[in-house]
C-alpha cells in the first residue's frame, strides 16, 4: 500500500519547475504622499525602467468598471497619454493591451482579484504591443483609491536583482546530498537483504516484506507515464479540488518517510528500544515516540503550510525524507527500465514546459500553471524544495522570493543512482564505481541546469540536463568495464539464481568476460 501511495504521488511531483519571477513595483502618488504596491509584468512586453527616477509618471484613469475587451464606451481623449486601470477577465491580456494602445494609453494596469500570474501571450502578440502592461491586486487599487482619491499619479519600475543568489548553492547541496544518501541507502538495504538470504524468486514483480516495490515491465512504465500525463491535465482543469487530495497524500507519505528515515538512523547508531505487550499486541516505545514526533511535524506543516517565513524548513525536511525513502523502497530492476523511464519522463517534462504554451489560451505552459496554481495567494502543491533568496531576505512588496527545485528532479535521476548502487553490491564493487560515477554526473547535470537558468533568465526543466548526464555516464562506465550486458539486464534474479551464471565480482579471472579498466 505504501508503495502504491508513493507511485501515485510521483505522478504529480514533476509539476513544479524553476519559475522566473517577473515582479515589479507600482509607485502611486498624490502630492507629497505616495505608496508602493507589488505588480507582475512580463519582460516580453514593453520593458519597465529599472529605477524610480527613470520611470515616466502618468495620471491614472480608473476604468475598473470595464474589462476592456473592446473600445466601446471609452473616449480616447479620456485616456490618451495616461495610465489606464481595468478589470481582469473574459479576454486575453494581448487583446486588452491592443485596445488600450488604440485608445492612446501609455500604460495598462489590469486589476485582478484572483491571482498575479505572469501576463503572457503567444509570441506573435508581443511585438504588436508597445505600451507597458502589468497586473496588480484589485484590493491594492481599492486601498490606493481610498488613500488618494481619483487624482493619482503612477510610475512603474522593475528594480534589478542579482540572478546569482546563495540560495541556489543551498538548493544544489540539498539535491546532491539527498540523491547521494538515497542511493547509498538503497545499496545498503540491498546488501543487508542479500546477506540475510532474502532473495527474489522472480526477476520482476517482487514486493519485499518492507514494502519495496520494483518496476520491471517496460509496458507498465509506459502506462505509468501515460497516467502521469493524464493526472497533470486533470490538475490543470480541476486544480482547486485535486490540490487538497495531493496535500493529504503528501502528509501521509512524508510522515511515513520521515519515520523510516529517523528509525533507520536510530537503528544504525544502536539506539535501544523498549517493548511492552497489551492484549497480545507488542509495542515499541521508540516507535511510538518517533511516530508521535513525525505526525506532529506533519500536522504543523499542514496547519501552517501557507506561512512563507519559516514553514519552508519543515517542507524541505519532509521533502528530503520523502525522496530518500522513495529511492530506497522503489527500485528499477535493470538499466533498460531506467533508460525507458528516464527518457519518457524527459520527453514528458520538455513537452509540458515548452510545447503546451502553444495550446493554452494565456500562453502559459500547463506544468508552470499547475506548479504556480491558478491563484498565486492560494494553495500550492507541496512538491518542491524551497529556499528563500538571501539577496531578498529583507522582504519586498511581493513577499518572500524562493529558489525552488521539484522533487522529480531529485527522485527521477535518484532512481538511476539507486540502481547503480545496488549493481555495485551485486558485483561486489569495493570502489562503488557505478554509484560514485552516477552521483558525479548528477552534480554536473545540476550545475549545467543552474548555469543555463542564470544565463537565459528562464526556469529550466532540469531533467533535460540530468537525464542525459546520468544515463550516458552510467552507460559509458558499463561499456568501459565490459559489463554492459549485465548492467542492462540487471535484476537480482540473474545474480542469485544458481541455475544461471552469477555476476562476477571485481578481480574476476573468468576470461569469457572481457573487462577493461575505465
Amino acid at each position: 500500500m505504501e508503495g502504491a501511495v508513493k507511485l501515485g504521488l510521483l505522478s504529480v511531483i514533476f509539476f513544479a519547475s524553476q519559475i522566473n519571477c517577473q515582479e515589479a513595483i507600482l509607485h502611486i502618488s498624490s502630492g507629497d504622499s505616495y505608496r508602493e504596491y507589488c505588480i507582475v509584468h512580463n519582460h516580453s512586453w514593453t520593458p519597465l525602467s529599472e529605477t524610480l527616477d527613470d520611470a515616466v509618471q502618468y495620471p491614472l484613469v480608473n476604468w475598473t468598471s470595464t474589462l476592456l475587451c473592446n473600445a466601446s464606451g471609452i473616449l480616447p481623449d479620456l485616456v490618451k497619454g495616461k495610465a489606464l486601470v481595468v478589470t481582469r477577465g473574459e479576454c486575453d491580456f494581448s487583446q486588452k493591451a491592443l485596445v488600450a494602445q488604440s485608445l492612446g494609453a501609455k500604460t495598462l494596469l489590469i486589476a485582478s482579484n484572483e491571482d498575479l500570474t505572469t501576463p503572457s501571450a503567444n509570441d506573435s502578440e508581443y511585438a504588436k504591443v508597445n505600451i507597458s502592461l502589468a497586473l496588480m491586486r484589485y484590493r491594492d487599487f481599492l486601498e490606493a483609491r481610498q488613500a488618494f482619491g481619483e487624482g493619482m499619479q503612477v510610475k512603474l519600475y522593475a528594480p534589478p536583482y542579482s540572478k546569482i543568489d546563495p540560495s541556489i548553492a543551498v538548493i544544489l547541496l540539498i539535491a546532491v546530498v539527498t540523491v547521494t544518501l538515497g542511493g547509498y541507502w538503497s545499496g545498503a538495504y540491498e546488501r543487508d537483504r542479500l546477506n540475510s538470504g532474502v532473495a527474489d524468486t522472480e526477476g520482476g514483480d517482487n514486493k519485499a516484506d518492507s514494502g519495496q516495490l520494483s518496476l520491471y515491465s517496460p509496458l507498465k512504465v509506459v502506462i505509468f507515464v501515460a497516467m502521469m500525463c493524464g493526472m497533470l491535465v486533470l490538475m490543470y482543469y480541476f486544480y482547486y479540488v485535486l490540490v487538497y487530495i495531493i496535500i493529504a497524500i503528501f502528509c501521509l507519505a512524508s510522515a511515513s518517510a520521515l519515520f523510516s528515515c529517523i528509525d533507520a538512523v536510530l537503528e544504525k547508531i544502536g539506539c535501544g528500544t523498549l517493548s511492552f505487550s497489551v492484549r497480545n499486541w507488542n509495542f515499541s516505545v521508540r516507535s511510538i515516540l518517533l511516530a508521535a514526533v513525525c505526525i506532529s511535524i506533519t500536522v504543523v506543516w499542514a496547519v501552517y503550510r501557507n506561512e512563507d517565513r519559516w514553514i519552508w524548513i519543515l517542507q524541505d525536511l519532509l521533502g528530503i525524507a520523502f525522496c530518500l525513502n522513495f529511492m530506497k523502497t522503489i527500485s528499477l530492476s535493470n538499466f533498460k527500465i531506467c533508460v525507458i523511464l528516464l527518457s519518457l519522463l524527459l520527453v514528458y517534462d520538455v513537452f509540458f514546459v515548452f510545447i503546451t504554451p502553444f495550446f493554452t489560451k494565456n500562453g502559459v505552459s500547463i506544468m508552470v500553471q499547475v506548479a504556480l496554481g491558478p491563484d498565486a495567494s492560494g494553495e500550492k502543491l507541496p512538491v518542491v524544495m524551497r529556499v528563500p533568496r538571501f539577496s531578498a531576505w529583507a522582504q519586498n512588496l511581493c513577499g518572500m522570493q524562493f529558489s525552488i527545485l521539484g522533487y522529480g528532479d531529485i527522485i527521477v535521476p535518484g532512481l538511476l543512482v539507486a540502481y547503480c548502487s545496488r549493481f555495485d553490491v551485486w558485483i561486489k564493487s569495493s570502489k562503488k564505481i557505478y554509484f560514485v560515477s552516477c552521483c558525479i554526473a548528477y552534480l554536473l547535470g545540476m550545475l549545467l541546469t543552474f548555469a543555463v537558468m542564470l544565463l537565459s533568465g528562464m526556469g529550466q526543466p532540469a531533467l533535460l540536463y540530468l537525464v542525459p548526464f546520468t544515463v550516458i555516464t552510467s552507460a559509458v562506465v558499463a561499456g568501459c568495464r565490459g559489463e554492459m550486458k549485465m548492467f542492462w539486464a540487471g535484476t537480482t534474479y540473474e545474480v542469485l539464481d544458481s541455475s544461471r551464471e552469477p555476476l562476477l565480482p571485481e578481480g574476476r579471472t573468468d576470461r569469457s568476460v572481457e573487462a577493461t579498466g575505465c
